[in-house]
Formats: structure tokens, sequence, C-alpha cells
């Protein structure tokens, strides 16, 4: 047994190794491209892709054209993995492109450390994405966070409930999960506690039990994180009863929540990092021509997962940055270069984007750079300036 392991080890060795050496000038994205968050896949490839082309336009990355790889995982764990050793040891891709789910995101803690590739997250926001404990660290975001986000909805909360009285409806996956104690962290560190904390899971057609529960403890706002589909089923139960509730929640109810639920949606208020219905710089406007040029969407109000289109949009140029820095296509290289980029953003300035000596800086998003909008006749707008903003 001894001898088989320590070929295993050897055979792992020599395989990363080989690899190491023949890196291409690819990034591999990992996300969901078909199944209920098929929207958030499209999203991240069409930020990508525009993103490659300016860089292609202008040289590409050490003189050779950058190339986008796309695989699915359908929002499944596993594939994730799977798709995670298919971009470093088959492609050979300088880096992983994340997706939408954190529980993929999460499984691909793992193998992205034994591996030894760089990993771009730009969706999924499970704070032990990036918060692993693992030195040296090959996991970096340019997304939300969700202990800052958690703060960011728990201080936007407060200021609506008359009495502090917060229920949290949350999913059971490791993002759900995950997101609990940093919800119940932000409450306490403004002297409260949940009123209620109820959870569920993927497909539950019926959440009166957890409404009802919700409305009996009194709470007159109600933080979701869930996505869309389950959030759908959540606005469904609470109109039976008459629950009216200020319903508040993390981006994963920011897809297509607004065609699922129809008026039902309006008012639901809604974390994210971009939109592109809020004055434009030079480079929103440059990218929504773009967008219009490349894909025929030239009117923002039909853009969906603005945020998701924006951050991978700047995941990208971050690794272009980080490989140009670094001279090299080498993961190493690359991984010790992105904590030296500073990069004018589409989202933000990022100077610098990472902090090598900070374990929270993995992210380059600061919680300053986190919006809130809110649902209205089936689109997602701005909650300033909205008819929601009394």
């Amino acid at each position: 047994m001894r001898g088989r392991l320590l070929a295993a080890t050897v055979a792992l060795g020599f395989m990363s190794s080989a690899a190491l050496a023949q890196q291409e000038p690819c990034i591999g994205n990992s996300a969901a491209v078909t199944g209920p968050a098929a929207f958030s896949g499209k999203a991240i490839k069409m930020g990508a892709e525009i993103a490659i082309d300016e860089i292609n336009a202008n040289g590409g990355v050490l003189g050779k054209k950058l190339r986008l790889i796309q695989y699915d995982d359908a929002g499944a764990p596993p594939r994730g993995v799977d798709n995670a050793r298919r971009i470093a040891l088959a492609d050979k891709c300088i880096a992983i492109l994340g997706g939408f789910h954190s529980t993929v995101a999460v499984a691909q803690v793992e193998p992205v450390h034994e591996i030894g590739i760089p990993y771009m997250g730009v969706w999924a926001a499970n704070t032990k994405v990036t918060e692993n404990g693992r030195d040296p660290n090959f996991m970096f975001r340019v997304s939300a966070k969700d202990k800052w986000v958690a703060r960011f909805l728990v201080n936007e909360a407060l200021k609506v409930s008359k009495d502090g009285k917060i229920a949290f409806l949350y999913e059971n996956t490791g993002w759900g999960n995950g997101a609990l104690p940093d919800v119940k962290a932000a409450l306490g560190a403004r002297g409260k506690e949940l009123a209620a904390a109820e959870t569920f899971n993927w497909n539950d057609q019926d959440m009166s039990p957890q409404v009802l529960r919700a409305r009996d403890s009194g709470a007159d706002v109600v933080m979701i994180w869930s996505l869309d589909r389950e959030a759908n089923q959540i606005l469904r139960a609470m109109d039976k009863i008459g629950y009216k509730p200020t319903i508040i929640g993390a981006w994963g109810i920011s897809g297509n929540l607004g065609e699922l639920a129809g008026p039902l949606a309006n008012g639901v208020r809604v974390m994210q990092t971009y939109s592109f219905l809020t004055p434009q710089s030079e480079k929103g406007k440059k990218m929504l021509a773009a967008i219009g040029e490349k894909y025929g969407l030239t009117d923002p109000m039909s853009i969906k997962a603005a945020s998701g289109i924006a951050d991978a949009y700047d995941g990208v140029y971050l690794l272009a940055s980080a490989i140009e820095i670094a001279g090299s296509y080498d993961w190493k290289k690359v991984q010790e270069a992105l904590y030296k980029v500073e990069l004018d953003g589409l989202v933000a300035p990022y100077k610098p984007a990472f902090d090598k000596a900070d374990p929270e800086r993995n992210d380059a998003l600061l919680p300053e750079h986190y919006l809130l909008t809110v649902w209205h006749d089936g689109k997602l707008i701005p909650f300033a300036g909205s008819p929601y903003d009394k």
C-alpha cells in the first residue's frame, strides 16, 4: 500500500511539473451554462469575451492571443472539480475563471491548491472560497464576499426595520449555511439577534411553514439567501398568507426573479456590485457599446446579470495584468504577480487589487463597492431614485 501511495504521489508531481512547463495563454471558465442558473454562465462568458477581445486587439498577453475555454459545471461540485483538473492539466490554461455557485467554488479549493493554478472567482461569494487558510493562496476573487455582504444587508435591513426584528431564510447548501454565521455576526455587531432563521432545500415547492414562522416571530424585514427559483416560492408563500415584510437578499435572487414572480418581486432589494443603469464611466460606456455590437443588446435595461458581466470583465483584466507583470505563463509566478496588480477597472479602481499581508484581501472588491438594487416590473434597477426609495 505504501508503495502505491508513493507511486501516486510521484505521478501527480510529475503530471503537475509537466503541465507547469507547457502552460498555454488561455483561461478556462467553469460555470453553469445549463440549468436554472444558466444566465450566470452566459453573463460571465460575455464579460470575459469582451475583455479578451480588447486585450487581443492590443497584442494579447506576452505577444500571444489569449483564449477562453468554456466548461459547464451546471452548479454541481463534482463537475466543477473535474473542470478545474481539465483546465489545468489537459488544457494547460494559465488560470481558472470561477462561476456562480459557491458550493462549486468551495469544492474547487482543494484541486486548485493540489495543482497550484491561480483561480479568479467572479461570482460565488462564500467567505471560505478565499479565506481558506492556504498559504500560498491561489484563490482570488473580484466579486462579493458573504461576510461583507451580510454586513451590507444587515445595515440596509436595520434602516427600514421598525424594531430591529429580522428573519433570515436561507438555502440548505454550502452557500446558505456558510452565510448564517456571517449574518449572525453582522447582527451581533449591531447588538441584535435574528428573530427567526429558517432553511429550505433546492426545488422545495412549498415554503409556507418557514414563512409562517418568520411572520409569527414578528419580523418586519426578511433577509433571503437563495436562488431565484426558491425565492419565487417564498414570495408566493408570503402572498398566500398576506405577509408583507421588506425583503432584502443576497445576489442569488438577481437573475430571473422578476420573470418568475412577476409583480410579487416588485420592491425586493438585492445587493449587486455593478449596474449598467447608473451614470457610466468612459469604460462603462465602452463596455455598453461592445455589448450592443457583439450581442445585440443595445438597451441597458435588457442586460441581465450586470454584476457577473462586469466582474468577469475585470477578472480577466486582472489576470492579464498579472501575466504581463510575471513575464510568464507560469502558474506560481502569475499567482505572486496578482499581488502587484494595480488597475482602473470597470467596477472599481484596484490599487492594489490584492494584499498578500492581509488574509481578507484575496478579494479585490470591498464593501464600499457594493450597490443596492431593487426589482421593479421585471427589471433590476438601482435602489437610489427608484419608486421604493422613500
